[in-house]
């Protein structure tokens, strides 16, 4: 077979391979998520009047400063480290200025004692400023975030990584910058916790192998989503009110890879996105494995692109039914 045949054949498969795709997508995709959420997630558990409650909505008028949403599977024995560093900081917060805050822990169909601890926390502090909730079935990380922020009352919404890679503190560095960017909460701004500052140093600790995937995925992210961010997976980014609601009721992506979506809206609604260096360190006991999991987020970069450029998901700030 001559090589002019096997370029003919090569292309024609892969015409036939993006025609297939192109109907796949467009028949089992909708243009804007379905967001399931059972009754049971609506409500959080008040460990001292032991009552249920129901969660607000983000559509609802804020009542507080600033929400942090925190995402957690099976993080029994990494969670009360964070917890003891954020609560620490926002009480010394609240007590130097008018400042308030609540922190909400979303259970991710955790299998351990996640509930537990949270619960006495929850406990500790009460519901005004710690809540819990728990989600019957596993959703990923963003699905977790997503149901979180959909629940929020704060003015300002920060989720942040259970595993407290990231120093608590430097949220003081992400507020600053957002209200440089921004005259008050009500207009959109999202800035994100960075290691790109740390790139040199993580090559160095790390496998050529790690290396390669590293940058392969930033190759990939740039290729097809985002492009004025270097990092777009650190776990922690502070939103105002505004911009979490529209780009929560908008993302499809519920697992790693939501970052990457979260802000690859945030550049076509032309929200303005800025990166603060923060201090992070690698914690043990994560639940990325480094090949299947980069993989799984290639794939899904691969797809943000397809569906968003054929039309199959669509930037749509319309009102939807849940």
């Amino acid at each position: 077979m001559s090589l002019q045949c096997i370029l003919f054949t090569g292309l024609a498969i892969l015409i036939a391979f993006i025609l297939v795709l192109f109907v796949v997508q467009r028949v089992v995709t909708t243009p804007l998520p379905i967001i399931k959420r059972h009754k049971k997630e609506r409500r959080y558990f008040d460990p001292i009047s032991v009552n249920d409650a129901e969660f607000p909505s983000i559509e609802e008028e804020p009542t507080l400063d600033l929400s942090v949403i925190i995402p957690a599977f099976n993080e029994e024995k990494r969670l009360p480290i964070m917890l003891d560093e954020c609560l620490k900081f926002l009480e010394e917060k609240s007590k130097q200025s008018s400042f308030t805050y609540e922190v909400i822990v979303v259970s991710d169909g955790s299998s351990d004692g996640t509930i537990s601890v949270a619960l006495q926390y929850s406990e500790r502090h009460t519901t005004d400023k710690f809540r819990v909730m728990e989600l019957i079935e596993n959703r990923g990380k963003g699905g977790a975030v997503r149901l979180g922020i959909l629940s929020a009352r704060g003015r300002h919404l920060l989720f942040a990584d259970a595993d407290g890679a990231t120093k608590f503190s430097d949220y003081e560095k992400l507020d600053v910058t957002l209200r440089d960017l921004t005259k008050n909460w009500q207009e959109d701004a999202i800035v994100i916790g960075s290691r790109a500052h740390l790139e040199e140093e993580a090559i160095a600790s790390r496998s050529l192998f790690r290396t390669f995937l590293m940058y392969g995925f930033h190759f990939l992210v740039w290729l097809f989503a985002v492009r004025s961010v270097r990092d777009t997976q650190c776990g922690f980014k502070l939103l105002t009110r505004p911009a979490a609601q529209k780009l929560f009721n908008i993302l499809h992506v519920e697992r790693w890879a939501f970052d990457v979506e979260l802000l690859y809206i945030a550049e076509r609604l032309n929200i303005p996105i800025r990166e603060v260096a923060v201090n992070w360190k690698e914690i043990e006991g994560s639940k990325l494995t480094p090949f299947w999991s980069w993989l799984q987020m290639g794939v899904d970069l691969f797809l943000i692109w397809f569906r968003y450029t054929i039309g199959a998901w669509r930037v749509d700030l319309k009102p939807h039914s849940n």
